[in-house]
């Protein structure tokens, strides 16, 4: 599905939208959420000034996902100018890494510098339950794709960038505080990037419990990696539907994985309010 023919090529799709973007919105944010499966309910308490369907953008890729509403939203949240994605693209769509990442490299264009990516996961640490979030500390890339694959464009970063803090301790902080004060413990692991769709096997499962892995899904990695090279402070919410016990596996289904995300939409709320009150 690469439609791009070479880097320079891809910047002048993403300044033609970024530029699209600045003529009908007056003042930019500086906080982008990205909003992950069943979660598109987390931002409805945010005062809204600007809606655009994906499908309006131009140059923009159109998200296919079940429960992925495909907008673009602008406006207020505790007072704070955000921008909100409801919907992403994932690689198992058919998607590039670079197509994946097309709206970091927007978001990018536009300023942003805080940028917030939420998701629904498969819980590995036996110790999760599902319908409780995960605030990211670092991610494993298992995917076997990453977005700055191929010739480097200067201006958006640097060739080789340092990886050692993905996810920004800060605004991790943040988000742990601000579940205790809404009276719930948000836990606090390591993510697992697949590129899916299948689910994991139990021998998946296990390698990855191996290796270290809290929880696993199918998104947020190649969009972090995007970030850090935009030089973005990232904060990485997992909503966990499911627990992958190796040994005593469960067969799960989507609409039981979207049901629990949805359910906990509150809590991303809560976390992200929490997150913008104190930034």
């Amino acid at each position: 599905m690469e439609k791009y023919q070479n880097m320079e090529h891809y910047r002048d799709k993403v300044l033609e939208t970024a530029a699209f973007l600045k003529s009908q919105i007056d003042q930019m944010p500086q906080i982008a959420f990205l909003t992950g499966t069943g979660l598109g309910s987390s931002t409805d308490s945010m005062d809204v000034t600007a809606t655009f369907k994906y499908g309006d953008l131009p140059n923009f890729p159109i998200s296919t996902v079940e429960s992925h509403r495909g907008e673009l939203i602008f406006g207020r949240l505790c007072n704070r100018k955000i921008m909100v994605m409801q919907g992403r693209f994932h690689l198992y769509e058919g998607y590039s890494p670079l197509e994946v990442t097309f709206p970091i490299r927007v978001m990018q264009e536009l300023g942003i510098n805080y940028l917030i990516i939420s998701n629904a996961s498969g819980g590995l640490n036996l110790n999760f339950s599902p319908g409780e979030v995960m605030v990211i500390r670092d991610h494993i890339n298992m995917t076997g794709h990453n977005p700055l694959r191929g010739s480097n464009f200067d201006a958006w970063g640097v060739r080789f960038p340092d990886m050692t803090e993905v996810y920004d301790r800060k605004l991790a902080k943040l988000a742990l505080s601000a579940a205790k004060r809404a009276a719930f413990d948000a836990q606090y692991g390591v993510y697992a990037g697949l590129s899916g769709p299948s689910l994991e096997t139990p021998a998946e499962t296990r390698l990855l419990k191996t290796a270290g892995a809290d929880a696993v899904g199918f998104s947020t990695v190649m969009e972090a990696i995007a970030g850090v090279h935009a030089g973005m402070k990232i904060l990485g919410l997992a909503t966990i539907t499911n627990i992958n016990n190796p040994d005593a596996p469960e067969k799960a289904t989507v609409e039981e994985i979207i049901s629990v995300a949805q359910r906990a939409a509150y809590q991303i709320n809560l976390i992200l309010r929490g997150v913008l009150e104190n930034l």
